[in-house]
């Protein structure tokens, strides 16, 4: 029982077919390769970005991504179907390479055959079963795209074209076994083993096999163009991201992250900061379009498009990548529009969420430093005022920088500067600092610390804004300065951690300080307060309630803090009834990117929808940790008209009110 040579020459073709069929295939990869040759010196007008270190585990990374397709399957529905499809076809193209392996050399050159006995029965089976999945899979994936049509999901008629070669190649393969079945195999106990082979070969068998052999062979070459002219098609359609989609896990970025990058504003060769051209991004920048499979999960998921926001990341990308190729010198602010760039709140949904590792969010930034490093131009008005206070103050509140710390007095903490032997530095931020609202939060951090026996000491007026507000609105000038003078005073201080209740603050300070010589741990006060409950240094006196949480997305998406904050809120009584989207999928307040001081003038308040959401769960208290958030969800109450309803607290409030009494 075995796959003989004498049975594919007398049903398939001759030897004298041979030589065409290969300078074919031959001449198929030669045009593939060239059109991909080609479509790379576009690549190559991009700045120069190293992501070919560490190749190990880059290419580790691939294999993992796209063997197991890990991240085509996080979307649901339709990514099963694909992670089903693909598995499909590649045990086909698996097993035909195996068979080609066996007909054309290993047999006729050495009489070696491997497709024999027990492992033949087991490589037939295997072959049918993935055949008939890839089929069912491919007209799945159809009826999604043609029929039910998702709203947003962008189809062309390259994808009806490809869709269309995949299905009639799916079929004319069963064609070619049924045909050569019902010659060689009618009867037999072996043809069990090619369930879907079996039936195309009764349905063929009363052809006789003189027709049976002209049928084999017509549809054999048939087939045999057919997947040249598939493959020959690829790099000019979105099928490419077969090839760019796996190359594009090769160059994803492995450093820490949201990290962006540090702009060398001391470069006297440079003539501009920002991105206004096409050559003024990297080559991934470029590439990242042509890895781009359209399928809009990043669209789906990014609030600023789903409160009616002309921001779609699906598109900035594809922007992008097409100008590059038709019209590079084109100014890609007016091609994308500075409403869409000024609208992203950096959440990182989109780069989250991307089953084809493309990076959004940096693209985003690099076009803002432009607008505001080399125009001057930003958001608003009031986002003008708030750079300029903080220019001059330290702070985008415009609140005086000698009253940074007077929220602490009554609590009896003390500057750095009056007392540096304290275990801790709370770094506490702008709106910890000033805004009363956010005053409560940063009160009820230290009175856990204290009750924990932990010494705590702040900057006072030493402290400035973080920068990250500023940072991500593009003006990369204010960053720095503010992120030097704050190095240079933590560094300075003899302490070795820094705690902070503002995620925006820890993102920045464990990550983009480090390119200032930062040395210092960082830690969030959610992890920092599980420990000292862990520890035991931390008594609770827990009361049962019921809350929903929101993850804040630069302690969730963009350092991966999900479950100190839910541990928090358990030890303290809590039950949580978790929203719609939450963890990876959680939906921003919209205060990220900067749009903490900008005003939200176009489409829905996305504040407003996510306390809505929050509403939906029943719970009467919304959780968070994150004075931007808390921030918005008090307004967004107000907006929502659910002051009764919903309460916003952040869960040092809470640990704070069940405090165990002192023993």
């Amino acid at each position: 029982m075995e796959f003989t040579r004498e049975i594919y020459w007398n049903v398939g073709h001759g030897p004298l077919t041979l030589v065409p069929m290969y300078l074919l295939a031959i001449g198929a990869m030669i045009f593939v390769a060239r059109s991909f040759l080609t479509r790379s010196k576009v690549y190559r007008q991009g700045k120069e970005l190293n992501r070919f270190d560490n190749p190990g585990a880059r290419i580790g990374a691939m294999l993992r991504d796209v063997l197991l397709q890990t991240k085509v399957r996080r979307g649901g529905g339709a990514g099963l179907l694909h992670g089903l499809f693909f598995w499909g076809f590649l045990v086909l193209v698996i097993g035909t390479t195996l068979v080609f392996i066996q007909a054309d050399f290993t047999d006729p050159l050495f009489g070696l055959v491997f497709l024999q006995g027990g492992f033949y029965k087991f490589f037939s089976l295997a072959l049918d079963l993935a055949g008939l999945t890839a089929l069912i899979m491919l007209i799945g994936l159809f009826i999604r795209r043609y029929v039910l049509k998702p709203e947003g999901l962008e189809t062309g008629s390259d994808d009806a074209i490809m869709h269309a070669l995949l299905f009639v190649i799916l079929i004319t393969g069963f064609v070619v076994e049924g045909a050569r079945m019902a010659v060689t195999e009618t009867g037999s106990p072996l043809a069990l083993w090619s369930p879907v082979g079996l039936a195309f070969a009764k349905m063929l068998g009363a052809m006789g096999e003189p027709g049976l052999l002209t049928v084999h062979k017509l549809t054999w070459w048939f087939h045999f163009f057919l997947v040249i002219g598939f493959f020959v098609l690829v790099p000019f359609t979105k099928f490419r991201h077969i090839l760019t989609t796996s190359a594009n896990y090769v160059f994803a970025d492995r450093g820490p992250r949201g990290k962006l990058v540090t702009l060398d504003l001391e470069d006297e060769e440079a003539e501009k900061f920002g991105a206004t051209e096409i050559q003024d991004l990297s080559w991934k920048d470029i590439y990242d379009g042509d890895a781009c499979t359209l399928c809009k999960r990043c669209q789906d998921r990014c609030p600023a498009w789903l409160t009616d926001k002309p921001l779609s990341p699906m598109k900035v990308v594809n922007q992008i990548t097409e100008a590059a190729f038709a019209a590079p010198e084109e100014p890609l602010i007016d091609t994308i529009t500075k409403e869409a760039l000024w609208a992203c709140t950096t959440c990182r949904a989109c780069q989250e969420v991307c089953p084809a590792a493309i990076e959004h969010v940096p693209k985003i930034i690099e076009l803002r430093r432009s607008m505001v490093l080399m125009e001057g131009e930003f958001p608003g008005d009031e986002v003008m005022t708030a750079m300029e206070a903080t220019e001059v103050n330290g702070n985008p509140l415009g609140s005086g920088y000698a009253s940074r710390g007077d929220w602490a007095e009554e609590l009896g903490i003390r500057t750095i500067a009056e007392d540096p032997e304290v275990d801790v530095i709370y770094f506490v931020g702008c709106y910890g600092s000033f805004d009363k609202r956010n005053i409560r939060i940063a009160n009820s951090f230290v009175k856990l610390c204290q009750a924990a026996g932990v010494k705590v000491g702040i900057l006072g007026k030493e402290e400035k804004c973080c920068g990250e507000p500023m940072r991500k609105m593009g003006n990369e000038y204010l960053y720095q300065s503010l992120a030097m003078e704050n190095v240079e005073t933590l560094q300075a201080s003899g302490v070795k951690k820094v705690v902070t209740t503002c995620p925006h603050c820890y993102n920045t300070l464990a990550k983009d300080y480090r390119d200032f010589d930062f040395t210092l741990e960082v830690e969030s006060h959610t992890v920092f307060l599980e420990r000292l409950i862990n520890d035991g240094m931390l008594a609770l006196t827990p009361t049962e309630f019921t809350c929903t949480y929101h993850d804040s997305c630069y302690l969730g998406r963009h350092n991966d803090v999900y479950e100190a904050p839910r541990n928090l809120i358990k030890a303290a009584g809590g039950t949580i009834v978790e929203m719609d989207k939450s963890r990876t999928e959680g939906f921003c307040c919209s205060a990220g990117g900067g749009r903490i001081m900008a005003d939200e003038n176009i489409g829905d308040r996305i504040s407003v929808r996510r306390v809505q959401m929050a509403a939906a769960t029943g719970a009467p208290e919304l959780l968070s940790n994150c004075p931007f958030c808390m921030t918005m969800f008090e307004d967004g109450v107000k907006g929502a008209d659910l002051e009764d309803k919903l309460k916003p607290k952040d869960v040092a409030e809470l640990l704070e009110e069940r405090l165990a009494a002192p023993a």
